[in-house]
């Protein structure tokens, strides 16, 4: 029998590695002769940089580069020599994690950064750069990555515009004459999982620019200044970029890395999987053993074990999924594609136990599970 465990983290508890080792013990304790694939997985988020160290040779590159608000910082990202891929986190460089409660505003914050650890990845031979969007301070539609790469935003005054949100509606015009040449070589992949366009009611200002500081007003001009840019984008490179799926997301990074870059936008977990060969790594498996800290509305859409399931499904292979707590009832379970569920709560009324204590829990989750397998 071949079992792959493919989770993603349980927050705050255990990571996907973890998970891992603790389900492999488990197995093990029961079935001796079994075949077990440990593939641990992230949706091209928080920690995804630690999942793809796992799989694949590659080293940490760290640089100084500018935070939200043009301050120095050491940042870093991965970086794989011998597929000349590097994977970027943006909040890393642009983080809201970077700034303290009262600095944050996304009218004065810049992507500036993260254009700076694309262009060390570029000088460093990166033919791929895949990059996560999570996590952003920042609403200036990825002006500021872009004036790293050589774009000049100009105002009517044709003067140079500081690349942050509340000057969106500043830029009259854009000078891509002095861009990095190198660009056109780089094939850019955006893990992107929300479906936001770039203005209005469910666009990157209405939507998150509140939790990233902005008032009302703000969020409005802010809203504004993003429907300027998209009347250049129009003007100047004949592009609607309003009808870009996810051009909100990240501040409208979304429709910046579609546009400086002419990156690809597609799903995070998706990105992963491809970048560690998991669709491979499934061949002749039995069942896949996936997880996460909580199974609600939202992992059936985008999240890792959707990625997970998906995979299974065209691999006609069965799921079994160990979590700490799940919303779902049977009825989802069953048409999400789910055999098998087990829950850390089943095993402890205490919440400070199961989180203090998972890797026991899951242990003891897979030992249940083999032993069931055994049995049949």
């Amino acid at each position: 029998m071949k079992i792959v465990i493919a989770p993603d983290k349980f927050k705050g508890s255990l990571t996907g590695v973890e998970f891992c080792n603790s389900v492999e013990k488990g197995l093990r304790s029961v079935l001796d002769n079994s075949e077990i694939t440990k593939m641990p997985l992230a949706d091209g988020g928080d920690g995804a940089i630690e999942i793809l160290d796992y799989h694949l040779t590659g080293k940490y590159i760290n640089l100084v580069v500018n935070d939200p608000l043009f301050r120095s910082i050491s940042a870093s990202y991965f970086y794989m020599p011998s597929i000349q891929t590097a994977f970027i986190e943006m909040a890393e460089a642009s983080g809201m994690k970077l700034l303290k409660t009262h600095e944050q505003n996304c009218m004065n914050t810049t992507t500036y950064g993260i254009g700076e650890l694309i262009l060390d990845a570029i000088k460093k031979g990166a033919r791929k750069i895949v990059v996560g969007i999570g996590g952003s301070a920042t609403n200036d539609c990825g002006m500021g990555m872009a004036s790293a790469l050589g774009y000049r935003f100009l105002d009517k005054f044709d003067k140079e515009v500081i690349p942050i949100g509340k000057n969106l509606n500043d830029v009259k015009s854009i000078d891509n004459s002095q861009v990095n040449k190198e660009l056109k070589n780089v094939d850019f992949k955006v893990a992107c999982d929300v479906s936001n366009p770039l203005y209005g009611s469910k666009g990157a200002a209405y939507v998150y620019a509140s939790q990233k500081g902005a008032s009302k007003s703000e969020v409005e001009l802010l809203d504004n200044g993003l429907r300027n840019l998209a009347h250049i984008f129009q003007d100047q490179f004949n592009t609607d970029v309003q009808k870009i799926n996810g051009g909100g997301a990240a501040g409208g990074m979304g429709v910046g890395t579609k546009m400086f870059l002419n990156a690809s936008l597609t799903s995070g977990i998706d990105l992963i999987k491809e970048m560690i060969g998991f669709d491979e790594s499934l061949k002749k498996a039995d069942w896949i053993i996936t997880g996460e800290g909580k199974l609600d509305d939202q992992t059936l859409s985008g999240k890792t074990i959707k990625g997970v399931i998906d995979s299974a499904k065209y691999n006609n292979i069965k799921v079994a999924a160990f979590c700490g707590k799940s919303e779902l009832n049977e009825d989802e379970l069953v048409k999400f594609g789910i055999s098998y569920i087990d829950e850390v709560m089943n095993y402890t009324n205490n919440f400070d136990d199961a989180i203090s204590n998972s890797y026991k829990h899951v242990e003891l989750m897979a030992q249940n599970f083999a032993k069931k397998l055994k049995d049949k």
